[in-house]
């Protein structure tokens, strides 16, 4: 087994000052404040493009509404922070990161180069949020550093969406089904818990904290309860400038935010099909469509996204620069949603600051290319994975094409390719994998992709009397992964996002994630 063509991480956001004004300190941990670039248009300038580098300082109410400089309680004002934006021990983790990330995939076993001259075969993504693409930036420094990137290497190509299109959050702003569905699971969270008496001991440790127009801890009080859980997350991960007082961190209370929050948050992701696919759905096609993209050796890995002169997208085939390895800068609810919606979050806590999925694709180095892959026959050229990688002179041609629409001869193409996702690190199984034929022999966290129908009906031509009078049977024989996430993919987002308005926001029954 071999790692083969695509491999993506979903990284959450870097520590950062939180998102909601929860804290009345100011954070004084984004030392990049002091210095900050930006490009501006100039007329002196050969290229007509100048650099300029400019300080920060953040400006707030004071006395009699005067304007006064925010400052940390030891008169700190150049590194204070907006809500929401990178620290520096978020630059510090995401950092680390990219050096981990380079240790496995360039040291270790080898499948990215040492050196790069250029971002082509990286596929970078990022939100449109600042802390996002700056935690983007951040891994890939750490993953090629400055000293693993020729003296002539041009500006990597990092791709963003605006909001109304983003798909890399669950996008409940520009869906309007989807917020349908995510205020319905939150209005039960707060109905199940905000008369509990886990909400008792939550109140009597912290009441007295709450502004006086709310009075209570509640679930969807103001501030909610997932806002208290940010702003005690982010003091946890910086210092001491900017901590509440201690009765935010008892562990009891810890527990009972935690286990609460990632219910509101996230069970709609475990019991409804139709929150997976407009919560998390259009991620994983794309997830996936690059996956088959890369094993099929088109160009709809991604390259013509991120390929390309200026001015111009990437060619559709003439590339011979297959993406190998691409990065999202995503956040906690992304991660969250991809592992509940594969089924594999159960019993997790909410996503830790810099928390990361990958999702890894590997072939069966023991099976045969197919002859549509291997293109004309020529002498193979060696490089940093052996042997060359040919181009397909289709483009999207099945990427985004549903396992079961596929033609055997389209399958046949994928055949012995595997999936593993990567949790932190950690490796993690897919319920919908642990069926036997369903997943790498020895080993339930290397999921099979596609099906292989056709082997299994050559089989039965020659044994026809083992054939099942129940053909229903068979379905244990089909291969998961791709069955798995074009379960919830979307044939269109934006048209799914108007879809069923009038219908109810909850499934009969369960629809359990992970399975086909």
């Amino acid at each position: 087994m071999a790692p083969d063509g695509s491999t993506q991480s979903d990284v959450r956001e870097a520590p950062s000052g939180p998102v909601g004004a929860v804290s009345e300190r100011d954070w004084p941990y984004c030392s990049a404040a002091k210095n900050l670039p930006s490009i501006l248009m100039s007329k002196s300038h050969p290229l007509g493009w100048d650099d300029l580098r400019w300080r920060q300082r953040m400006e707030t109410f004071g006395e009699d509404d005067r304007p006064v400089l925010a400052s940390s309680i030891s008169g700190e004002v150049d590194n204070i922070c907006q809500l929401g934006q990178i620290t520096d021990r978020g630059r510090e983790t995401t950092l680390a990161l990219g050096e981990r990330l380079r240790r496995l995939y360039v040291d270790q076993i080898g499948f990215m180069p040492k050196i790069i001259s250029n971002a082509d075969t990286l596929y970078l993504r990022a939100t449109p949020l600042s802390r996002a693409i700056d935690s983007v930036q951040q891994v890939f420094v750490g993953m090629y550093p400055a000293t693993a990137r020729t003296a002539s290497f041009p500006p990597p190509t990092i791709v963003k969406r605006e909001f109304v299109d983003e798909i890399l959050f669950p996008n409940e702003g520009n869906c309007q089904r989807f917020r349908q569905l995510c205020r319905a699971f939150a209005q039960r969270a707060a109905d199940r818990w905000n008369n509990s008496g886990d909400m008792e001991y939550m109140n009597s440790l912290l009441s007295k904290w709450m502004p006086t127009s709310s009075g209570r801890i509640a679930v969807d009080s103001r501030p909610r309860l997932s806002g208290i859980m940010d702003t005690v997350n982010s003091t946890l991960a910086h210092g001491p400038q900017t901590r509440l007082p201690s009765a935010f961190y008892d562990p009891k209370a810890q527990e009972i935010i935690d286990r609460i929050v990632v219910e509101e948050w996230f069970s709609g992701y475990k019991e409804s099909a139709e929150y997976r696919k407009l919560g998390i759905g259009a991620l994983l096609g794309d997830v996936v469509s690059r996956m088959v993209g890369s094993a099929e050796r088109g160009s709809g890995d991604g390259r013509l996204e991120v390929q390309g002169v200026e001015g111009e997208p990437g060619k559709e085939s003439d590339s011979e620069t297959a993406i190998r390895f691409a990065l999202n800068g995503c956040h906690d609810t992304t991660v969250a949603a991809i592992l509940c919606s594969l089924g594999a979050f159960e019993g997790e806590k909410w996503p830790p600051y810099t928390s990361h999925v990958a999702l890894e694709l590997f072939r069966d180095s023991s099976a045969p290319l197919a002859p549509e892959v291997l293109g004309p026959r020529r002498a193979p050229r060696q490089s940093f994975f052996g042997t060359e990688r040919k181009t397909s002179k289709t483009s999207h041609s099945m990427t985004r094409k549903p396992l079961n629409e596929m033609k055997e001869e389209e399958k046949e193409k994928l055949k012995g390719y595997y999936v593993r996702v990567r949790y932190n690190d950690r490796p993690i199984v897919v319920p919908g994998c642990r069926l036997s034929g369903k997943h790498w022999d020895g080993d339930e966290s290397f999921c099979t992709l596609v099906s292989i129908w056709r082997s299994i009906i050559h089989f039965f031509v020659y044994r026809w009397d083992l054939f099942p009078k129940d053909i229903s049977v068979l379905k244990g024989y089909q291969e998961a992964f791709k069955a798995i996430a074009d379960k919830i993919t979307p044939r269109s987002w934006t048209q799914a996002c108007v879809e069923n308005l009038d219908k109810p926001a909850f499934p009969a029954e369960a629809e359990p994630g992970g399975f086909e």
